[in-house]
């Protein structure tokens, strides 16, 4: 029996999807072989206790079986104040579905905003599951790719350009972003606004990352004159709450199109236990304070990491403004991001992430992830510049 073309196309034309250097790491950890892992965005702290203690004791008091679809009223009044909060926009439950993980919310996004073989505007570099979520829903993914020298915020011109050209009915975006660390500021995110309005597009904003933020602020495009009509907003426990485990996030939008994804939502996850949403809820309630201090060490190692940076000529910096990563320019070398990775790994035993991995803008690059313990991070850091450092001498 053949399988259907839209499942054996998800990861494209080159059949890859972009974890190789971490499958080998992982590989080579299995074989008793220690690595240092620099690759998986998973914080180095387990859940809290209390939210792990309130979800016992949700389990216990009879909450696991099946949950309200939509999400429990009380967890999405929950983000729908928290989100109004901090953006300014009335948000309500009805703007408000409950997901399993941020990347189901994508999902549903994208479910929602295409029909098949519409096209798809994407930003480059990009998160992995991208390119294959949007073929997930048989649209056609098109990258725009963003510039290093332009510490890859993206330019309205491109993006206007890419829109009329392919006719796109949507753009995703992700601020703070992953792999980059960029944070769009306030022209740059009008830019994408005003595309999106002369295009009549849909924006999915990927916003997982909006408690890490470095430099600058985090602007929620929802917020901006005409867009929230045309905007589904994608949350997560995962990175703010270190919950990623729990597969606890949200989808924020239009009522009508809030409405329509619950119903894809009910033929396919049928939604998330309830349990865990009402220790999400728990999480949530503990407020901002409790988000910094999951948020305070990758700030740390941030600060850690331009030490070290500055303190040679060889690997380049692009400005951290947000998230969990670095993403760190290696064309010094004369490799591309996958080799010096390779090379580093074979090396060292120190795993990152190829800019590769993320597309084709981020060649010569690598990302690094700032999740295990300072003084590790610091000696591992310091390894590779080193390790970069000789191979120039070598050339």
């Amino acid at each position: 029996m053949n399988l259907s073309t839209r499942i054996t196309t998800l990861l494209g034309d080159g059949g890859s999807d972009g974890w190789e250097v971490f499958l080998k790491a992982r590989g080579m950890i299995k074989a008793g072989t220690p690595v240092v892992e620099l690759t998986v965005g998973e914080h180095d702290i387990l859940t809290a206790a209390p939210i792990l203690q309130q979800m016992h004791v949700e389990a216990m008091n009879g909450h696991t079986g099946y949950a309200l679809v939509p999400g429990i009223d009380e967890l999405r009044e929950t983000v729908a104040a928290r989100v109004q909060a901090r953006t300014g926009v009335v948000t309500t439950v009805d703007n408000v579905m409950i997901t399993p993980g941020g990347q189901s919310a994508l999902f549903a996004a994208h479910n929602a905003a295409l029909d098949p073989g519409d096209t798809a505007l994407f930003l480059d570099p990009y998160y992995a599951t991208y390119p294959g979520t949007l073929r997930s829903v048989s649209a056609i993914p098109h990258p725009v790719a963003t510039r290093a020298e332009d510490a890859f915020q993206p330019r309205a011109a491109d993006l206007e350009a890419a829109a009329k050209e392919t006719g796109a009915r949507s753009l995703l975006i992700n601020s703070p972003n992953n792999p980059t660390g960029t944070v769009y500021g306030a022209e740059t995110m009008q830019g994408i606004a005003d595309v999106c309005i002369n295009n009549d597009m849909w924006l999915i904003s990927d916003e997982v990352y909006d408690t890490q933020v470095w430099e600058g602020d985090h602007i929620s495009p929802r917020a901006l004159d005409g867009m929230a009509e045309r905007t589904l907003v994608v949350g997560s426990m995962s990175k703010s709450h270190a919950m990623t485990g729990s597969r606890c996030g949200w989808i924020v939008g239009p009522a009508e199109a809030i409405e329509a994804m619950i119903h894809l939502a009910t033929n396919t996850t049928y939604g998330v236990p309830g349990y865990i949403q009402r220790a999400a809820k728990f999480a949530l309630e503990q407020g901002e304070a409790f988000e910094a201090e999951i948020a305070e060490p990758f700030r740390r190692r941030r600060g850690i990491a331009s030490d070290i940076i500055a303190r040679q000529n060889t690997v380049g910096l692009i400005p951290a403004q947000g998230a969990m990563y670095l993403m760190l320019d290696v064309r010094a070398t004369g490799l591309s991001g996958l080799d010096f990775a390779y090379a580093l790994l074979d090396a060292h035993k120190i795993a990152v992430m190829p800019g590769e991995s993320f597309g084709t803008a981020a060649a010569g690059h690598i990302r690094v992830a700032m999740t295990i313990d300072d003084a590790r991070f610091a000696d591992a850091l310091s390894t590779l510049c080193a390790f970069a450092e000789g191979l120039v001498s070598e050339k």
